[in-house]
């Protein structure tokens, strides 16, 4: 994977760091595997926006991508890697033995031409998912379940992994990306290897324009309010806003907001670091 500087030939490319797209081999996604994609701009079922700075951006359609991998023992071949819009990872399109596609969150170093598999008693190799409790102590891993058959929830951004560190009974310890240290049980899945696109935190928008075609609006800092409408509001000329916190007066940096009554704060070994 690779990064590309632009050259300067407007103000908007000055700075622009754009994704080489080495690794993506096709740009026209698998049609049996997109949907609708519908954009509510903030606004509710009346119409009111009840979430601020949303709005605008590109038209897109969503991949369908199988977070379960629960098409153990078939092994499929890798098709394509292709950007999705929807998120920072590139995924993969898996052709199945028995016929079926899917797309897959791509793990880094994830070819063409690979044939990966799900399941149990497989070899711990890129791609493959399988149970916490048949891979390898110390190995680096990816999209990561929480609870048995949920899917994968952790661990599924561009760069991300986690780590297994070690086994006890139906419990496994695993470092996440945030450095929390957690226990999860042994048969959740995962997924070997780490994700792809870890160039994706090197990129430099170049404009304010560029964020809007993501369908971001700009967002009015809380010190430039009146104190009407934010705690951090109002004064005479450049103030200062007072100690930082939401527009609701919950304090922020540094705060925490976790239930002390949580109940998975028992499978938790180490808070994440702040």
């Amino acid at each position: 994977m690779s990064v590309r500087k632009l050259k300067p030939i407007t103000p908007g490319q000055r700075f622009r760091v754009v994704n080489g797209f080495d690794a993506i081999t096709t740009d026209k996604p698998e049609k049996s595997l997109i949907a609708p994609h519908k954009k509510s701009g903030g606004r509710n079922s009346q119409g009111k926006m009840t979430m601020r700075y949303i709005g605008g951006g590109h038209k897109k359609k969503y991949r369908i991508i199988d977070f379960k991998r629960n098409k153990a023992g078939i092994p499929a071949e890798v098709k394509s890697i292709e950007y999705d819009p929807n998120r920072t990872a590139f995924i993969a399109l898996l052709n199945y033995q028995d016929g079926e596609k899917r797309y897959i969150i791509a793990q880094n170093g994830l070819q063409v031409g690979q044939t990966v598999v799900s399941g149990e008693n497989i070899a711990p190799e890129i791609g493959n998912a399988m149970p916490l409790s048949q891979i390898p102590l110390g190995t680096i891993i990816s999209c990561v379940e929480l609870r048995p058959g949920q899917g994968a929830i952790m661990a599924r951004s561009a760069g991300a992994f986690a780590q297994l560190m070690a086994r006890d009974g139906k419990f496994a310890t695993i470092k996440l990306p945030s450095g929390e240290t957690r226990l999860i049980l042994v048969n959740c899945l995962a997924t070997i290897g780490v994700v792809s696109n870890s160039d994706h935190q090197l990129l430099v928008s170049g404009k304010a324009g560029r964020t809007r075609w993501l369908g971001r609006r700009p967002r009015t800092r809380a010190v430039v309010m009146n104190p009407v409408d934010h705690p951090m509001g109002g004064g005479e000329g450049k103030s200062s806003g007072g100690h930082p916190r939401s527009r609701n007066g919950i304090p922020a940096k540094g705060y925490r907001t976790r239930s002390k009554k949580n109940a998975s704060n028992k499978y938790i070994v180490e808070r994440r670091k702040k």
